[in-house]
Formats: C-alpha cells, sequence, structure tokens
C-alpha cells in the first residue's frame, strides 16, 4: 500500500513550508518597498537600533524557552527553515553586489523595487530579522539547559547572532568622512561621498606637510629618423645602446631645483628629478641635463645628439601627512598618516587617502579619510566566538579520533 504524501502545512513542517515561508517573506519586502515609492526600511541609530536588538533577543529567548513544545515554535527555530532564510540572504546579498546601488532614475521600477539598495530595503530587513529569530530560539535551547557539550554549538550560533545582527543594524552608525587640508591649515569638517554637505567632526586636524615619493623616473628616447621610440627606468650610471647610439647616465637627482645661476640644487622634497644623459653617436657626443618638467606644464623633449629624449616622472611610490590632531576635550596627538596604516584617535580612524594628483609631488592638499564604526567591537567579538567554535570542533574532533 503506497504511503500517503503528507500535506502542505501538515505538522511537522518541513523544508517546502519553509521555502514558500521565506519566498513570501521576500515578496512582501519588495511589495511594501514597491508601495512605499522606493522608500526603505526606517534606520535607527544609536541608541534605537542597540535598545531593538536587546528587545528582540530577550524575546526570542524568553518565546524558545517558554514555547519549546509549540510546533510553530519547533518550526521557527528549525533547520529547514534556517538554510531557506540563509539563501534568501545569500541570493539579495548577490544582487547587492551585481546591481550598482544607490544610483537609478527616481522613477524607475528597480528604484521602487530597492534593487538598488538591497541592503537598506524591506526584503532584506525582514529576511535578517526573520533570521535571527530562527537562529535565537535554536540557541535559547541549548542554553537551558546549559551543557557542555552544547558549548561548541553555543559559541558558534552566539557568535553568528551577534556578528550579523551588529553588523546589519549598527551599520546606520557608521561614519565615513573625507576630510581636505591644505598645507598650513586646520580642518574640523569632513564630507561623505556621496553628499557634499558637511559635517562637523568632534576634533580638529592640522596639515605640516604633505610629501609624495616617486619610484624613478622614465627616460624616453624617440629617433626622428625612423619614428621608432623606447623608454628604460632611470639609474645613474646605467647604459644603453639603441639605433646605433650609446645613452649614458651620468648624473641622477631624484630631487633638485634650479637656482638662479642655471646650476641644480638637491633639496629633500617639493623637488623635480634631474638626470645628466649623455649621447654618443658616429664618434661624436653630447651631454645634457634634463629634468621631469612641472604637472602644469606640458612636457618637452630635448634633442641631444640624433635622439630626442624626455624624462617622465614616475609612478606614486608612496605619500604621506604630517598632522596634528586635536579633539575637542584636548587631546593631542601627532601623527604620519600613511596609506594602509591608519591612526586611531578618540574611536576613530584617520586614513590617508589622498592628494591633488593634478599637483602630483607639488601638491599642498591632502585628502584624510576618517572613520567611525562604534559597532566594530562588537561585529569582532562575534567573529572570535566563531572562531573559538571551529577551533573547539577540531579540537573534540582529534579528541574522538585519539579514543578510536
Amino acid at each position: 500500500m503506497a504511503a500517503l504524501r503528507r500535506q502542505l502545512f501538515q505538522e511537522p513542517w518541513e523544508f517546502r513550508e519553509s521555502v514558500l515561508f521565506t519566498a513570501v517573506t521576500v515578496l512582501s519586502g519588495f511589495l511594501i518597498q514597491f508601495a512605499a515609492a522606493g522608500k526603505g526600511a526606517p534606520q535607527p541609530h544609536m541608541p534605537f537600533n542597540a535598545l531593538f536588538l536587546v528587545l528582540l533577543a530577550i524575546s526570542v529567548t524568553t518565546g524558545g524557552l517558554t514555547f519549546r513544545n509549540s510546533p510553530l515554535v519547533k518550526w521557527l527555530g528549525s533547520i529547514p527553515l534556517g538554510l531557506s532564510l540563509i539563501l534568501a540572504i545569500a541570493l539579495l546579498s548577490l544582487i547587492g553586489g551585481v546591481v550598482p546601488q544607490n544610483t537609478g532614475a527616481a522613477a524607475s521600477i528597480g528604484v521602487r523595487l530597492g534593487i538598488n539598495t538591497i541592503f537598506s530595503g524591506w526584503p532584506f530587513a525582514l529576511t535578517v530579522i526573520f533570521f535571527l529569530v530562527n537562529l535565537g530560539i535554536g540557541l535559547s535551547w541549548k542554553l537551558v539547559p546549559f551543557k557542555t557539550q552544547n558549548l561548541q554549538f553555543i559559541l558558534f550560533h552566539a557568535g553568528f547572532w551577534i556578528a550579523l545582527s551588529c553588523g546589519v543594524f549598527g551599520s546606520t552608525d557608521l561614519q565615513r568622512l573625507v576630510v581636505p587640508i591644505d598645507e598650513g591649515k586646520s580642518s574640523t569638517i569632513g564630507f561623505t561621498m556621496e553628499s557634499e554637505t558637511p559635517q562637523q567632526l568632534p576634533f580638529s586636524i592640522f596639515l605640516h606637510e604633505f610629501t609624495l615619493e616617486e619610484y624613478s623616473p622614465n627616460l624616453l628616447l624617440f629617433d626622428p629618423a625612423t619614428e621608432a621610440q623606447t623608454n628604460f627606468d632611470v639609474h645613474k650610471g646605467m647604459t644603453s645602446s639603441w639605433k646605433q647610439s650609446e645613452v649614458l647616465i651620468v648624473d641622477y637627482l631624484p630631487s633638485a631645483l634650479p637656482t638662479e645661476d642655471g646650476t641644480l640644487k638637491p633639496v629633500s622634497s617639493k623637488g623635480l628629478p634631474f638626470v645628466n644623459v649623455r649621447v654618443s653617436s658616429a664618434g661624436r657626443s653630447e651631454e645634457r641635463w634634463i629634468g621631469v618638467t612641472l604637472p602644469s606644464q606640458k612636457p618637452e623633449p630635448v634633442k641631444i645628439g640624433n635622439l630626442l629624449v624626455l624624462l617622465w616622472p614616475g609612478n606614486p611610490k608612496a605619500f604621506r601627512s604630517a598632522v596634528t590632531v586635536e579633539g575637542n576635550n584636548g587631546k593631542t596627538i601627532m601623527a604620519n598618516l600613511e596609506v594602509n596604516k591608519p591612526v586611531s584617535f578618540m574611536g576613530w580612524k584617520l586614513y590617508q587617502m589622498g592628494y591633488d594628483e593634478k599637483a602630483g609631488r607639488f601638491s599642498s592638499m591632502s585628502l584624510i579619510e576618517v572613520i567611525n564604526d562604534p559597532w566594530l567591537p562588537a561585529v569582532y567579538l562575534g567573529f572570535f566566538m566563531i572562531m573559538a567554535a571551529n577551533v573547539l570542533f577540531f579540537w573534540n574532533g582529534i579528541k574522538r579520533s585519539n579514543k578510536a
């Protein structure tokens, strides 16, 4: 006799109900987004987002323990629903990664559905909230009564809950601003990438000096007779044979400036590279000093022997800003800001971001990025708990192997 197939929504609920519920949740989110003309879910800031997460955690834990024998609560904390929700989160994240965000015509269907604002839209918010409910209920069942053998499960799922919830709901408190400063001046104003509206900082940044280091310049050789050309990096004493000519770098000054009498004076910064080039051909040789032209000027080649020679600046190697940062509370630090070497101050991270690229090494303006993310320690705590759970998982596996 053939077994009767379980009807939809006949207890106990499994994958079919979970997939259907997840699809309805995502679809409902898009309908709400469309009805709100593309306006996303509310974006609460501190302390309201923290209060919401605390109340959510208490409600989920209390409900999971109080109604742990309820079929509905069992399904809400089940693995099928969790897998369905996390798959939906992955698909929404994929859309957010593929489709350019915060762009698009205001009247387009995609904007009204929130396709270009996935991570702040209703579909993503509802799916994440239901997944946190699912994760929290399953966690509560392992917390009470507490057993040592459940520690790995508790660490992993609690860490996942903390990292996801704080990363999503704490993103509204993230401040990422760009501060443009000229040498010899200070600024307490930052700007976002999306808006030119100034935002006040709780500290001031004074720029003492901006310096830029470049790689060795390139020497470009051009033969007018054949219209052939070549180039090579500049180093003192370098020789090269090309088009029946011998080229020798007699001297190389990485940073120098011409004086009133026409000689070159080496300087530590804000100078130009100069090379002394000797071109020998058919028993004749000619020697000239040539330098990189200023960024504001058009490069002009110099004729040496039968070749046209041009010194082209090297690519930026490193740039840094010497700054003094002073907080409203009187705290002061001096620092050298470099790329990928942030400086911490009053909970903020200061990064060297850019400069006036048209001025090059003569730039007197520096772009400094300042970032404040008060939820980052909580997200890190979640990740460390997940790592600890993984270590414990492998450790228990090794012990079981040794016993076997």
